[in-house]
């Protein structure tokens, strides 16, 4: 071998040394990218699905809620019918009752809300007509166990489906059906609030 030939081979030599050297080192830091890569995939991926969870979760949640309260105001609706159901058929069944179950219904609501001092009664043309001609003594019989209740019957016929109203001085106490069933739809209405959303 001639020395040039000796000196090529030597170059070759290191060349292909310094070439495996470069490629080993190239290698090494291509599997350091990697494997970075690899990590910051998986990081990645990983809060990707958290997120997807989260927001998942967080839809379920929307969708549950949404569901509660749909089933809440069914459950609302339902009641408002029976309870509008039954003042409805209650208000017909005053306006069907025969004379003296409804004269003795009026006496017991005149017994009831009669207040302890003198006042005056005001009657529905139409139930003035219905009650008995001896009104007055049948009220003064009504409260007589009452000290210190009296009533006059006025002679005001107010437009009123049944009912009266009780007039002390320059208070007024609303006795009619109109009032009372309006009161009782509220008291009502509010339990079934309370029942609902306590």
């Amino acid at each position: 071998m001639t020395g040039l030939e000796k000196i090529l081979k030597a170059i070759e030599e290191d060349a292909t040394a310094k070439a495996e050297a470069v490629l080993a080192q190239a290698e090494k830091e291509a599997e350091e990218i990697m494997s970075h890569a690899k990590l910051e995939a998986e990081k990645k991926c990983h809060e990707i699905a958290e997120r997807s969870a989260s927001d998942v979760q967080a839809a379920v949640g929307r969708a549950e809620s949404a569901a509660r309260l749909a089933e809440k105001k069914m459950i609302l609706d339902a009641k408002q019918q029976i309870i509008n159901s039954v003042i409805t058929n209650a208000r017909k069944s005053i306006a069907e009752m025969p004379v003296p179950e409804y004269e003795d219904l009026i006496f017991q609501m005149i017994k009831k809300h009669a207040h302890p001092k003198h006042g005056v009664i005001i009657l529905s043309e139409g139930d003035r007509e219905r009650l008995p001609d001896d009104l007055e003594n049948r009220i003064k019989e009504v409260l007589k166990d009452k000290k210190g209740a009296s009533l006059t019957i006025s002679e005001e016929t107010p437009q009123l489906n049944g009912g009266f109203i009780l007039k002390y001085g320059d208070i007024e106490e609303n006795c009619s059906f109109d009032a009372l069933f309006s009161i009782a739809k509220e008291n009502l209405q509010d339990k079934v609030n309370e029942l609902l959303f306590d």
